[in-house]
């Protein structure tokens, strides 16, 4: 069998890509037709995602643990699994707080392939491995390989090195029973079936993917400490909007009014946390920065401390 006819037949064991057997007339649909479609085979993905819980959370206990033992969580992937895998990685930081290197997004053929369609790039497993290099990988990260198939050649000698340098692997799939998900110390593999439009896998396996991306960064960042409730007290107030955010934020933590917190925030130069921390105890900026740090910057841990 020739290269060409093997991978023939590889593609045709996957989930992703069958001919989905609803959407096979999608050509003769009016718009709303269409788009009816679409969204009906939509609703699937989030149950699909649902089954795949228990491993999202296996791996969000890895990547926590990667975290307080100084590690990183790195994303690869190429095409729009690389896309997404770097779109939540540059997420956080803004959003958490984060130094810029602690999540990081690789995408095949480089930066360049997040506009403009790289799709050699993936075919190179070497070249996995030689950008997980260029970041100097560690034990004490987690690497999550990224693609719907989980036989992307990139994505697969990206796995081979981070596993020899002893780093965890996480495999994010839409197919079960593919390489990268049996490869993977922890696998996440939804099943969403065949395509609207078959082999498209940027609808409803690019779905599930963020879907999932969402849940580790999110859930592992709240594990860490960096909200308070549900309040994003480690935001950057980097603008005029999210300044106005911080103050509400604030205001709906202490129950103080708007005035009192954009008072508190200019005392903690726009820390967030610090304000909350200032109000809710009474003490001065200098003395909850210092009990925050001594609470490893645990908002609840701090405000519980000060009460001692």
């Amino acid at each position: 069998m020739g290269v060409a006819e093997d991978l023939q037949t590889q593609l045709q064991r996957l989930v992703s890509e069958g001919r989905n057997p609803r959407t096979a007339d999608i050509d003769l649909m009016s718009s709303l037709d269409i788009v009816t479609t679409m969204n009906a085979e939509d609703r699937g993905v989030a149950a699909a995602v649902g089954e795949t819980l228990p491993h999202i959370a296996q791996a969000v206990d890895a990547i926590v643990g990667a975290f307080n033992r100084g590690g990183r969580l790195v994303y690869i992937g190429a095409g729009t699994s690389g896309r997404l895998g770097v779109l939540d990685a540059s997420e956080c930081p803004p959003t958490f707080g984060v130094p810029p290197g602690l999540v990081v997004g690789i995408i095949a053929g480089g930066l360049d392939a997040l506009v403009n369609a790289s799709e050699g790039a993936e075919d190179r497993a070497e070249a996995g491995a030689a950008d997980l290099r260029s970041i100097a990988l560690e034990a004490r990260d987690v690497v999550v390989g990224i693609a719907v198939s989980g036989r992307t050649p990139y994505v697969i000698g990206a796995l081979h090195y981070a596993k020899a340098q002893g780093a965890t692997t996480i495999g994010l799939t839409c197919n079960p029973d593919s390489p990268i998900a049996s490869m993977a110390d922890i696998s996440i593999a939804p099943v969403v079936g065949p395509e609207v439009i078959s082999g498209s896998t940027r609808l409803k396996s690019g779905t599930a993917q963020k879907l999932v991306l969402n849940m580790l960064s999110t859930a592992s960042m709240v594990r860490i400490g960096k909200t308070y409730g549900n309040l994003m007290v480690d935001m950057i107030a980097s603008n005029a909007k999210l300044v106005a955010r911080a103050v509400r934020m604030v205001s709906e933590a202490t129950g103080c009014s708007v005035a009192d917190a954009e008072q508190t925030l200019a005392r903690a130069a726009n820390d967030s946390k610090l304000a909350i921390l200032m109000i809710l105890t009474g003490q001065d900026a200098a003395t909850a920065k210092q009990h925050l740090a001594q609470a490893g910057g645990v908002l609840r841990r701090a405000i519980a401390g000060a009460a001692l």
